[in-house]
Formats: structure tokens, sequence, C-alpha cells
């Protein structure tokens, strides 16, 4: 007579060959970590000081009362960081990140001048320092309006000297960038539309170049 043997249970990992073992724990795929905006960087020293600065005069503008009673002191620490921050963004900042720079001059007549650099159409830009660069740049005047809001109805007249010099300054790096931003795509449209017409204008002279040869060599083959 034959003895009936139970079925071994097909779990995966148990192995069948040896009575009682255990299944074996299946490895479990680790989670991939998303890379951060330095990571993906194409500059990532000038993405950090672009947000340092900025974040250091807010800290001492905040915070600043919890370490010292002395109002004079911070008002020129953060006075000195928002300058720092907005010679920064200006000349360096956006430059790397963004290909832009602009500056203000003012001629003898007393009038003011906006001169823009841009860079090279066929220059990529790391869409990524784009992103950072223009919310950042956006972003800096709208918390210190803000903050101007409360100084103001806090009746805090001194602390409120510190939030109009950051909006002032933060306004006049954003309206720079967005005009520096507006007259390299009109330069970028003139060109395109330019290169368009030069090559509609070859075209057509290739056009009227080939009916031409094709008339003169149609008659000297034609009869009479």
């Amino acid at each position: 007579m034959s003895t009936y043997q139970p079925a071994q249970p097909t779990t995966p990992g148990y192995d069948q060959s040896m009575p009682g073992a255990l299944p074996q724990p299946q490895p479990q795929p680790q989670p991939q970590q998303q890379p951060n905006m330095f990571q993906v960087s194409s500059h990532p020293l000038a993405l950090l000081f672009l947000i340092l600065f900025k974040s250091c005069a807010l800290a001492l503008y905040l915070l600043g009362n919890f370490f010292t009673d002395n109002f004079i002191l911070i008002f020129v620490l953060c006075v000195l960081t928002l300058a720092v921050d907005f010679w920064t963004v200006k000349n360096i900042s956006g430059r790397l990140l963004v290909g832009l720079r602009w500056w203000n001059e003012v001629n003898e007549d007393g009038t003011n001048q906006w001169i823009f650099e841009s860079r090279d159409q066929a220059v990529a830009v790391n869409n990524s320092d784009s992103r950072v660069f223009w919310t950042v740049l956006y972003a800096t005047p709208a918390v210190w309006g803000l903050l101007a809001i409360v100084a103001f109805f806090s009746l805090k007249i001194q602390w409120l000297l510190i939030v109009i010099i950051a909006v002032l300054l933060g306004s006049a790096n954003l309206i720079g960038y967005l005009k520096c931003d507006k007259d390299q795509k009109q330069r970028w449209n003139q060109i395109s539309s330019s290169a368009s017409g030069s090559f509609m204008g070859n075209m057509v002279s290739g056009l009227m170049g080939n009916s031409m040869a094709a008339g003169v060599m149609g008659r000297l083959f034609s009869r009479g």
C-alpha cells in the first residue's frame, strides 16, 4: 500500500528539497532618489549663492532680535547683505544660469540707458537653473513686500526701512531681467526673420536662374 504524502507549498523562495525550510525573503527594490536642484544644475555654486545671500538677509531681519538689541548693527548687516545679493544676481547669477545680464547707465544729458547682454541662440540653458532663477527672482520682492505690510501695520517704522530697501533692490533686478529677456527674444525674432527672408530670396533667385537657363537652352535647341 502506498502512503499518502501531503504536497509541499509552492511559496516563492521555499526550498522543497529541505523539509521544514522557511521561505527565503525576496530582495525588495531600493527606491531611487531624485536628484536635487544642485545635482542637476550646470552651475551649482552660482545657484547656491543665488539662494544663500537672500536667505541670510531674511534670517538677519527675522531673527536678528534674538541675538542683539542693537538695531543699527542689524540694519547695517541687512543692507550690506542685500547689496551683495543685488550685485551677485545682476552680474553673475543671471549670466551663468540664464545667459542674461543687464545694467543701467546715465548719459551726460541725465537720461538713463538700459544695456542688455544675452547668450547666443545656439547656446542652450539648463531648464532647472532657469526655473529656479526666475522663481527666486519673482519670489524675492513678493516676500519682502509681505514683510513690508506686516511692518507697516505693526508700526515698526525703523524695520520698514530695511524692507523698503529690499523691495527696491529685488524689484530692480526683476525689472532689469524682464527687460533683458524681452530684448533677447526680439533679437532672436529679428535674426529668425532675416534668416527666413534670406532663404526665401536665395530660393527665388535660384528658381529664376534655373528658369532663365532653361529658356536659353530651349532656344538653342528649338527649331528655327
